[in-house]
């Protein structure tokens, strides 16, 4: 039984689906005029985690995922720029894709686009206009009428009477925009043309939707009405969530979402990352320098709804946790590579216990809100264990296949996790060789044949990067003669040997 954590109801609760064995799952995407940034990714791979322990528990998901390509600050940077708006968004909405594959996160099933979907939302705002919920002004802007929906505040907890309307809003003609609306605290739903910027015919005239609308008309359009789960980032609760119930419900008269799920936010260096700080940072630039699943271990071992600081300190303590992985696997691999002959020679019943208490103590934990931190920690419990029982230690046939089965379940969780962590390379079988090469063409002074190794990927990596280009080939060349097989990858080249 899954119970998770209902940010409108402040308490866990069992996890119940619209439609028996389907979980219908929308999660707010990007405002696509820059690339995002480690933040942003830590909310993208929680509910990415989630969407996969649903879909591991036996669930048909169905995961919504949209593309806000046309607002402010797509408009502000074409306009810096000399581009249109659509060309800045097509781009960045490229790199999103890109750096979300990279990351290890899977494709949503519906990935619709706002300017893809303007007359779904002009239908929606038509329809808040009938209900009363509405209202046109005679400059072409639509708002949404707050105080007529008595239940506003519900998800946020906030008090309408306690509310302060928004930031005050400047046309280009120095009109304000909160003198058009009636109450400073609703909020729009269809913005009137400005010159220069990209827009819609409507029945209010030319204009593009407001922020909010979006994810109330592609939600109902490619999920139906109640979803099981809305999800996004702690700092969407207020305004925007709250907004989508509100023009959701006052429109359709149910229930928007049964569950909403929000994502605790992200520190670096126990401070707020901002750019005034110097602290910003872009995903795709940690991971030119980071493994995926080093950057995902991090993320992964605290809980989804709690705060995150990140730092190189955490990112080093994140790759010794995968390390102490794949150093298992290598184990057990060793193990089952060197099985022979019959009779126990490790407690084999016990390795079966211990794989399987690992699997039953992990779903215990993902079943209570999806608590990763606590998954991870049986994981490496029975890590330990592996690395206890198995090192460098011969066993029985039959004892193989006990070794086997439990690694079996120990990659299964991994990847439940989408942690594809590999066995570590067994170095002992490296030629000696190795090390007069790399004191040849790379300086080392070394006697061990995988520092040795490292030492030449490192000059191969100099060399290419000052175009000594004869240089790089003589050690690529020397270590295929070796019998290594280099591998670039965008984390730096690894070395296989084939040996």
């Amino acid at each position: 039984m899954i119970k998770l954590y209902n940010t409108q109801t402040h308490q866990k609760e069992e996890f119940k689906p619209v439609e028996e064995g389907k979980v219908r799952m929308y999660v707010c995407g990007p405002t696509v005029y820059n690339r995002i940034h480690i933040g942003n990714a830590r909310t993208f791979i929680s509910f990415d985690t989630i969407r996969r322990y649903f879909m591991y528990r036996g669930y048909e998901v169905t995961f919504v995922q949209n593309v806000t390509d046309v607002d402010d600050k797509i408009i502000t940077k074409a306009n810096q720029e000399g581009r249109t708006a659509a060309e800045v968004a097509s781009e960045f909405t490229d790199a999103f894709i890109s750096d979300m594959r990279a990351a290890g996160v899977m494709d949503p099933d519906v990935r619709p686009k706002a300017t893809k979907e303007i007359g779904e939302m002009i239908k929606l705002v038509k329809t808040l206009i009938d209900k009363g919920h509405a209202y046109a002004t005679e400059e072409g802007d639509v708002y949404f009428s707050v105080r007529s929906f008595p239940e506003y505040g519900k998800l946020s907890g906030r008090n309408i009477d306690e509310m302060e309307g928004g930031h005050r809003e400047l046309r280009a003609d120095g009109q304000g925009l909160e003198d058009r609306k009636r109450d400073p605290l609703d909020f729009a739903l269809w913005k009137a043309a400005k010159p220069g910027e990209p827009s819609w015919g409507s029945p209010w005239g030319q204009g593009r939707p407001g922020w909010h609308i979006e994810c109330s008309a592609m939600s109902k359009k490619y999920l139906g009405l109640p979803i099981d789960i809305h999800g996004g980032g702690a700092d969407l609760v207020f305004p925007h969530h709250e907004n989508e119930v509100a023009q959701s419900e006052a429109a359709y008269g149910c229930c928007f979402s049964n569950y909403w799920m929000h994502g605790g936010m992200l520190q670096v260096n126990h401070e707020k990352m901002s750019k005034s700080l110097g602290n910003f940072l872009l995903l795709n630039e940690v991971l030119e320098r980071t493994d995926p699943v080093v950057l995902r271990m991090l993320m992964l071992q605290t809980h989804y709804r709690s705060p995150l600081d990140f730092s190189d300190e955490r990112l080093d303590e994140s790759a010794q946790s995968v390390a102490r992985i794949a150093n298992a696997l290598k184990n057990m691999n060793w193990a089952i590579a060197h099985a022979e002959g019959e009779g126990s020679l490790i407690d084999a019943e016990g390795l079966a216990a211990r794989a399987q208490a690992m699997k039953d103590s992990f779903i215990e934990s993902m079943d209570d809100d999806f608590n990763t931190a606590g998954a991870l920690g049986h994981i490496f419990t029975f890590v330990g264990d592996i690395n206890t029982m198995c090192v460098n230690r011969a066993i029985s046939a039959s004892d193989a296949l006990v070794v086997k089965a439990a690694q079996d379940t120990l990659v299964e969780l991994l990847n439940v996790l989408g942690l594809p962590i590999q066995a570590a390379e067994d170095t002992s079988n490296y030629p000696a060789e190795t090390v007069t090469l790399a004191a040849e063409l790379a300086g080392y002074e070394g006697s061990d044949p995988a520092e040795a190794a490292s030492a030449l990927l490192d000059a191969r990596a100099a060399a290419r990067k000052a175009k000594d280009f004869a240089t790089a080939d003589k050690v690529r060349d020397g270590l295929t003669s070796l019998g290594f097989t280099i591998e670039d990858t965008p984390q730096g080249a690894r070395v296989t040997f084939n040996g």
